[in-house]
């Protein structure tokens, strides 16, 4: 019973949208309705700056966290850990209170990874890290990092079932990115800090 209550908690809780509650707090503009219309914490620093972001790439970051912290807490199996993490990366994009139009998921998956060993959170993060130096460009940096968050995940703890839960977050990751993808392609994709 207590598997089924915690991947209905983490879909729940990553159905909590960050950005919008942030921007409400903050009294910014509704992030759907400015920039890219993406709730995330690339939209929100493009809208409100560095520490709307901050908040609100925290909370994303929590939301992927948490739910994968209490299965180690219940000494769930690899099985149920690879569901929680993707409820709650599905509840971030497809949040049940904002009528299922969620964000990309790059903080709440980067959090899951997190939740199951700090070394593929932090494998995943310095990859991101080290491409955002490189390149300028959040998306490509995400783009990535994902990518190559299988394989880290394979490398640090290899259940078949996390590895496959990430091979399919990670293809969602890119669907959810594909309008970057094409900017990217033409040359059209903004720079981090423009």
């Amino acid at each position: 019973m207590s598997d089924y209550l915690i991947v209905l908690f983490a879909y729940l809780l990553g159905s909590v949208s960050s950005a919008i509650i942030v921007c409400r707090l903050m009294g910014l503009p509704d992030p759907r309705s400015q920039g890219s219309h993406n709730p995330g914490a690339t939209n929100v620093l493009r809208i409100g700056g560095k520490k709307a972001a901050a908040v609100t790439l925290l909370g994303d970051s929590l939301k992927g966290l948490l739910p994968v912290l209490a299965c180690h807490y219940l000494d769930a199996r690899p099985l149920v850990f690879a569901l929680t993490a993707m409820a709650a990366f599905l509840g971030h994009l497809y949040p049940v209170f904002f009528g299922f139009k969620g964000g990309k998921g790059v903080a709440t998956a980067l959090g899951t990874q997190f939740g199951l060993h700090w070394m593929i959170g932090g494998g995943v993060a310095l990859i991101w890290l080290f491409m955002a130096r490189v390149v300028k460009i959040s998306s490509l940096a995400a783009l990535v990092s994902m990518a190559l968050a299988p394989l880290i995940v394979w490398l640090v703890w290899p259940a078949p079932e996390l590895v496959g839960m990430q091979i399919l977050m990670s293809l969602l990751l890119f669907w959810r990115h594909r309008d970057n993808i094409r900017k990217l392609r033409s040359g059209a994709e903004r720079r981090i800090g423009t």
